[in-house]
């Protein structure tokens, strides 16, 4: 098994996607790449940690690619965005890719540098896991939980992204 850190904005909607993804194993909701330890969520909201809400990731690279996960992030976030995706506003909604292993980052790499000739600003960070701290309980699997609740992901970009995944 592998793993890798997807902060895609508000961590339900991303959570909710690649929990759905063929080869996904495992997901957790956390706080990534901050200066405080084991922050709260109310600590994150501060906009004074410095940490993401992550995706921890862990998935079979013999199903699913880095490359595979890096397409299906890249077409539901904006990349051209700074500190905000889709309603959300603040530090801890900066989008980013955060890798355990060294050895990753050159297909991860190649998917950013293809991904940056798409837009004249490109605001995605790839950068090493720090630290990672699992959010509250409430906050896991929450879009399950709670299915009517907000997600800058719509359900058709989910389900087309699903469905562009099980093609390839």
């Amino acid at each position: 098994m592998s793993t890798i850190y997807l902060a895609g904005g508000c961590f339900w909607g991303t959570e909710k996607l690649f929990r759905g993804l063929r080869g996904v194993t495992d997901t957790e909701v956390g706080y990534a790449n901050g200066r405080t330890a084991d922050p709260s969520y109310q600590d994150v909201c501060t906009d004074t940690t410095g940490h993401r809400e992550t995706v921890k990731l862990v998935y079979d690279p013999a199903q699913i690619s880095p490359e595979k996960i890096l397409k299906a992030f890249f077409l539901v976030i904006d990349p051209e965005l700074r500190n905000r995706q889709g309603n959300d506003i603040g530090s801890q909604y900066q989008t980013g890719v955060y890798y355990e292993d060294d050895k990753d980052l050159p297909a991860l790499q190649r998917v950013f540098d293809e991904e940056r000739k798409k837009h004249s600003r490109f605001f995605t960070e790839l950068k090493p896991l720090s630290c990672f701290y699992p959010a509250e309980e409430y906050h896991q699997d929450y879009l399950n939980k709670n299915p009517g609740g907000y997600c800058h992901i719509s359900p058709a970009e989910m389900k087309a992204v699903a469905e562009m995944m099980e093609k390839e």
